[in-house]
């Protein structure tokens, strides 16, 4: 994937990423034993436990990336945490993983214990919230390392699935119709490239209300939680809805995301018009003066996750509120955007 221009500018090079990405799948590889299941590149690691049986165990690492510095700006400490379990969720919940327990890494230089608390608060509201235990973390003071004030957050979580419940993609066939679960905002992603136009440009304030977010103020459209779509996946599933894949729409967008679970042989059309864009989108975009293009290269644009269903099932996904977006064709493995005007 080609890096997108402004995001370059904001310090982010997708196209270096990726080839550092490329470099560690095969120092990854190395060290596979027989009951790695899935591939490097996937949005969690799969592994058979135990050996012979029919039980998955599933495995993702995620942080919060620049979002903590909206959130540090804002005074606001207690969102960041349910951003970052409910992201990890999302993540093992494209491979259709139950959720069972997560960890968390707080590294600073020189946070309060009361800060330190509300990090946690919100760990633990969205472990709540997705039936996940925290089991334990660590706590690293580093002057050395974070500059008075920094401070970072990253979490790993365990699932797990069987045989007969794990979605990997590889079910998905020409004919398939794909439709989008709405995201409320940037979710966790593109952080360096919206606080670059809208925050350290100086063309706005946290607290300021622009007439394009409706009331709401800058700061607040940045820290909106980034949702966890597991209750709205299992009701599909709960109504025999059949899904051959799902991805969950992060750092490069929909084709950067939705490309990770097609099979050979099956291109994605994905039509985006009538996927409801929040409006911090439209703002990041005239302020910066970005291509419309080029954001859909960096945000979610709208799609928080996106799966991939058999087409008879479409109009019950459609009454359980999934929005149609696209569908399968046989063709080369890749994914086209359309209804970018």
């Amino acid at each position: 994937m080609k890096s997108s221009e402004s995001y370059r500018a904001a310090g982010v090079d997708i196209s270096a990423g990726d080839e550092a990405k490329r470099r560690i799948a095969a120092l990854a590889k190395k060290t596979f034993t027989s009951g790695v299941v899935s591939d490097i590149g996937a949005f969690g690691g799969v592994f058979r436990f135990p050996e012979g049986s029919r039980n998955l165990l599933l495995a993702s690492a995620d942080g919060v990336g620049t979002k903590l510095k909206v959130a540090s700006a804002m005074g606001v400490f207690n969102t960041v945490g349910r951003d970052l379990v409910n992201h990890c969720v999302n993540d093992l919940l494209t491979l259709n993983a139950a959720p069972l327990f997560f960890l968390d890494y707080i590294g600073h230089s020189d946070m309060t214990a009361e800060r330190i608390a509300e990090l946690v608060e919100g760990l633990s509201t969205s472990c709540v919230e997705n039936g996940l235990a925290l089991i334990g973390g660590e706590t690293a003071q580093l002057p050395g390392i974070y500059s008075p004030g920094d401070f970072d957050l990253a979490g790993f979580i365990v699932g797990t699935a069987t045989d007969e419940t794990y979605i990997d993609g590889g079910a998905i066939r020409p004919g398939d119709r794909l439709v989008a679960l709405p995201s409320n905002g940037l979710m966790t992603n593109g952080y360096s490239l919206a606080r670059r136009v809208l925050l350290d440009s100086g063309r706005f304030a946290p607290d300021d209300r622009p007439e394009l977010l409706g009331g709401q103020s800058v700061g607040e459209a940045l820290l909106a939680v980034h949702p966890s779509f597991l209750g709205r996946v299992k009701s599909l599933l709960q109504n025999n809805i059949e899904i051959s894949g799902m991805a969950h729409i992060t750092g490069g967008g929909i084709a950067g995301n939705l490309i990770r679970v097609l099979p050979k042989g099956c291109r994605a059309l994905v039509e985006v018009s009538q996927i409801p864009i929040p409006p911090i989108f439209e703002l990041i975009r005239s302020t910066g003066d970005i291509p419309r293009g080029e954001m859909f290269e960096v945000f979610n644009m709208g799609a928080g996750f996106i799966l991939a269903l058999r087409p008879n099932d479409l109009p019950m996904a459609f009454e359980l509120a999934a929005i149609p977006c696209g569908e399968i064709v046989s063709g080369e493995r890749s994914v086209e955007i359309g209804g970018l005007r």
